[in-house]
């Protein structure tokens, strides 16, 4: 089942929308809003997964569904919690920087709050008032959540995944030194971020969701031209269940939580630094990635970061290569 909001007021209208994104159904009936339909989820799930069907049959109402009237699923939401599952990526970062990764980033999961009171739809264009923030994009895998009692063990926080979708997270690359000197962010550095146009349920995913995982490769492309095809499934060291679970240590996590993987990032076939596509890599999910390499194997960074007009696309495909949730397009205003 994939659900989409189309731009409607602050929360969207939730549609139903069909397996190769062509067609929508309405699905105010059911529920007006995604997080209505995550508040009430074992209830109202069913009647939704019939709707999806009956779509796919031809069998009620349906009309096109287009992209650029999409909003995020989730317009806004209670909680956005990012991680940083791939330490690949946080690893090469450090070593760039001359300084010492401590063992336990590689035990103990990483993660921010982000804001969540509006994000991008996934075709809108990124606001950046000034270049000189560095601004860079990061593909990244997503899960929307259930209830999460305090304390959720592993497998207790992986069966609250409600649904699987992409995000272009946002960074502001020259603003997050000063901000982490003070001890105290992320906050000016991140800025809205935008999901894919469509989250779909675990199980619509067959095999490519296995073990907390989304086994596919995320497409991410710059200026029309390959920048990433990156294995989301690989050189993840903390899977969604172990995100989760290290969110809801503290506190107990409501229906409507997103959260992310971080910046997906693989290591290059000897384990060395990925290689950019162009030079028979997988590429990166980052324009800071690339920058590290470079600083790392050429010390300097060469590659700037995006500017107006630049536009980044990030998707993912299924067997037929097909979008599974829509494209992230996205081009700096």
């Amino acid at each position: 089942m994939k659900l989409a909001s189309l731009k409607s007021g602050r929360d969207g209208a939730l549609v139903v929308v069909s397996n190769d994104l062509a067609w929508y159904a309405d699905a105010s009936h059911i529920a007006p809003t995604l997080q209505a339909a995550l508040d009430d989820w074992d209830r109202l799930a069913p009647d939704l997964e019939n709707l999806s069907t009956d779509l796919e049959h031809e069998m009620i109402p349906m009309r096109r569904f287009h992209e650029h009237a999409a909003a995020s699923p989730l317009p806004r939401a209670y909680q956005w919690a990012d991680g940083s599952a791939y330490v690949n990526h946080v690893a090469l970062v450090r070593q760039a920087r001359s300084a010492e990764m401590p063992d336990s980033f590689w035990h103990d999961p990483l993660m921010y709050q982000g804001g969540s009171d509006g994000f991008l739809g996934p075709r809108d264009a990124i606001p950046l008032a000034d270049e000189s923030w560095g601004c860079d994009f990061e593909g990244e895998v997503v899960v929307v959540t259930g209830d999460v009692a305090q304390g959720a063990t592993r497998e207790e926080a992986l069966a609250s995944v409600r649904l699987v979708g992409l995000t272009n997270d946002v960074s502001l690359r020259n603003l997050i030194p000063g901000e982490l000197g003070k001890g105290f962010g992320f906050f000016q550095s991140k800025p809205a971020s935008a999901f894919s146009p469509v989250f779909v349920t675990p199980e619509s995913l067959g095999d490519s969701w296995q073990d907390g995982k989304l086994h596919r490769t995320l497409m991410i492309d710059l200026n029309g031209q390959p920048f990433g095809r990156v294995a989301a499934g690989e050189d993840m060291t903390f899977d969604f269940g172990t995100l989760i679970a290290h969110a809801a240590k503290t506190r107990a996590l409501g229906a409507g939580t997103i959260v992310g993987s971080g910046t997906v990032s693989n290591r290059d076939a000897d384990g060395g630094p990925g290689k950019p596509i162009a030079a028979g890599g997988v590429g990166y999910a980052c324009l800071a990635e690339v920058r590290t390499v470079e600083t790392i194997l050429e010390g300097a960074a060469k590659t700037p970061f995006l500017k107006a007009g630049d536009t980044v696309r990030i998707w993912a495909e299924d067997d037929k290569r097909h979008p599974i949730f829509g494209v992230i397009e996205q081009t700096v205003g």
